[in-house]
């Protein structure tokens, strides 16, 4: 109900003009009153006019009224305001749920604003003002409301603990530092507050250092992303463009062969068909003269033949061969030969130079980019442990050092059904799978396979064979030669052979590097690719006998 009053007296007493409470209250000469503020700026803005109005009524006036305060309208704006604060609810002043109360409040208990570290009370606005009165608790430290004030009481004594013991780490009583703590190095709390706060300000400008060396790095980073954005559209544009014109000059070219077959077609068959219209009109005369001659064969009369045959002329020399040599049906195939020498030239050259295409692509470094390994030890910091996986080995491999170590055995080893095992093959993989940066060495002794190869490999029939299959790729180790296998390719390696090879694999780049390892590291072939899936390393096994190690290196 208070509230409805104090609600209608508002709208009784407030200026039409901003819709609050009247302030400094004027009436005009019609009776209605405005803040001073509201109807001056209303009046100046009316200036250039020449007359002034009521913004109620619409009264106007030929001068400006002078305009004087509302003595009594003023007193009543001032009670009303009173009597709406103390209408308004107090809810919010009081403590509830997570607040801190004040310690000094009885019964429904007010917020607390302010908790004394003196007192160990909490206090609401209105029991804190003897603290800012009172002379007798100037030297009281008051901070924001707290809750754990009775932290600082020890529990022993029940006394404030003003003192740090630095022995313990821990605040305590002036009672205990005559008994447990006695003997201990103590200072007073604020001493010790005072060099930790101390502390505690140089990890800040530290940390705010750090965090400005950070901001500069993420500037960095971000201009670093613009340029690789702007540099990889730039060079897709002029590849596409690069690419565009080779496309186009192989067209070009493909056209110009077109033209001149087709030219020559049209010379040859025009040559041909002008020979065919030579010898059709010659066994044209032929038959004529022919038919001349068996009328003149068949007369009887003996002096008519005789009289009629000198008039028979001679038979002309023929113009055209008497043979016709006309070759096999290999008209335009040598052109066909050759334009096939040439796309294998072109494969090989393309082949050739596209490694390079790609190599470049995965060498462009960013900020972000660890450098490429060049010596053992920079190899060694990628080091990976490996063990073998019993459910994918062959029934005739033989695991042992820990699953580090495959033997090829005469005798098949009982291993239980799984559908992870090699069935026709002597191979094994392991159970890390490896994606990143990985390098791992192999001891190996006989013939036997290094290999990377995706989980999901067969593991039955040809496609199971490291070195048939596209999802792996392995190196043959031999006494005197190595032979890099990947889908049916094979490719020979001359190096020097060692039993021990080192396998280094950066999966995300998409190269996989194989090493001969003795005294030095000697690189036998670097694969460049794309790999889709991590990858698992592998072994596989020619001859009984043979075996293969995963050395450990950490």
């Amino acid at each position: 109900m208070a509230q409805t009053g104090v609600q209608k007296d508002r709208e009784r007493f407030s200026c039409s003009i901003c819709l609050d409470l009247l302030k400094d209250p004027v009436t005009t000469t019609c009776g209605h009153s405005y803040c001073m503020n509201c109807i001056t700026d209303f009046w100046d803005g009316e200036e250039k006019k020449g007359t002034y109005s009521c913004p109620q009524c619409r009264e106007t006036f030929r001068q400006r009224p002078v305009l004087k305060k509302h003595t009594l309208l003023a007193e009543l704006m001032e009670d009303l305001k009173k009597s709406r604060a103390r209408a308004a609810p107090a809810d919010h002043c009081y403590a509830g749920p997570g607040d801190v109360a004040c310690d000094v409040c009885t019964g429904q208990k007010m917020k607390a604003t302010k908790s004394c570290l003196v007192c160990l009370v909490s206090y609401c606005e209105n029991h804190l003002q003897p603290h800012y009165e009172s002379s007798a608790f100037k030297k009281h430290k008051l901070v924001e409301a707290s809750a754990k004030l009775q932290q600082n009481i020890c529990s022993r004594h029940d006394e404030v603990m003003k003192i740090f013991c630095r022995t313990d780490q821990q605040c305590i009583c002036y009672l205990c530092t005559m008994d447990e703590h006695k003997g201990h190095e103590t200072v007073p709390a604020a001493a010790e507050r005072d060099e930790k706060q101390k502390k505690l300000q140089e990890s800040r400008q530290q940390i705010q250092q750090r965090i400005q060396d950070r901001e500069k790095d993420v500037k960095l980073l971000q201009q670093e992303v613009k340029a690789i954005n702007v540099s990889a559209d730039k060079t897709v544009e002029d590849s596409e463009k690069i690419f565009t014109e080779l496309i186009r000059l192989l067209q070009t070219r493909s056209s110009e062969v077109k033209q001149q077959i087709r030219s020559q077609q049209e010379t040859e068959v025009s040559r041909v068909k002008d020979l065919q219209e030579k010898l059709e009109q010659e066994i044209t005369e032929l038959k004529r003269k022919d038919a001349e001659l068996e009328q003149l064969s068949h007369t009887e009369d003996h002096n008519q033949f005789l009289l009629n045959y000198p008039s028979l002329p001679e038979l002309s020399r023929s113009t055209c061969s008497s043979s016709i040599n006309v070759r096999p049906l290999r008209h335009f195939e040598d052109v066909t030969t050759a334009v096939s020498e040439l796309r294998e030239k072109l494969q090989e050259v393309l082949g050739n130079s596209w490694t390079n295409v790609s190599l470049t692509v995965t060498e462009v470094d960013v900020l972000l980019s660890e450098p490429k390994p060049k010596t053992k030890t920079d190899f060694l910091k990628y080091s990976r442990k490996i063990t073998l996986d019993p459910n994918t080995a062959c029934s005739y491999l033989l695991l042992s050092e820990r699953n580090r170590t495959a033997t090829k055995m005469k005798k098949m080893q009982f291993y239980l059904d799984h559908s992870d095992r090699f069935k026709h093959w002597d191979q094994v993989l392991s159970k890390e799978s490896l994606t990143g940066r990985c390098y791992w060495e192999v001891e190996w002794e006989g013939e036997v396979e290094v290999a990377v190869s995706y989980k999901n490999i067969s593991k039955s029939g040809d496609e199971s064979d490291f070195r048939y299959s596209d999802k792996s790729w392995s190196l043959y180790c031999g006494t005197y030669s190595y032979i890099l296998y990947h889908y049916y390719d094979e490719i020979h390696i001359s190096g020097p052979v060692s039993s021990r090879l080192g396998v280094y694999l950066d999966h995300t780049a998409g190269i996989l590097s194989f090493y001969s390892v003795s005294k030095t590291m000697t690189l036998l072939h670097r694969v460049q690719t794309t790999f889709t899936q991590p990858l698992h390393a592998g072994l596989g096994f020619y001859n009984d006998g043979n075996s293969a190690e995963f050395i450990k290196l950490t």
